[in-house]
């Protein structure tokens, strides 16, 4: 199994936005941060949802514990709905993705439980080429 943090930052809102990801497990760990845009903070959360979701269907992994501290995501993939159609965009890509697991959770952790993810979303602000 592998165990995925992730987390998105953004100065202002909206704003300049950063993603944080740690996948770890299996022997590995990986951390990733970047730029993702000028998103607000849920557009963002989603965003680095989608893009690990990704990054572990690349890497094969069968069982994945993804763990946010957006409250907003975790709820939405749990009901499989968003109430706002902005989001939607993000979640037609994640359910997808997640259905190619042989098995997927998804916890809500508080932030005090996401600090490495954190400060890598926070680095990805500063990694703008514009």
């Amino acid at each position: 199994m592998i165990e995925v943090y992730i987390d998105a930052a953004t100065k202002g809102n909206p704003g300049p936005s950063g993603a944080g990801i740690v996948l770890k497990g299996e022997g590995i760990l990986l951390e990733y941060s970047f730029f993702i845009g000028n998103m607000n903070n849920h557009e963002a959360e989603f965003y680095v949802l989608v893009k690990a979701l990704e990054l572990c269907y690349e890497k094969q992994f069968s069982i994945v514990s993804l763990r946010t501290d957006s409250k907003i995501v975790a709820d939405s993939i749990e009901k499989q709905y968003v109430k706002n159609k902005d989001f939607k965009p993000y979640l037609d890509r994640a359910l997808p993705i997640i259905n190619q697991f042989q098995l997927f959770f998804i916890k809500w952790i508080p932030e005090s439980q996401n600090k490495h993810a954190d400060h890598l979303a926070r680095q990805g602000i500063h990694k703008d080429k514009s």
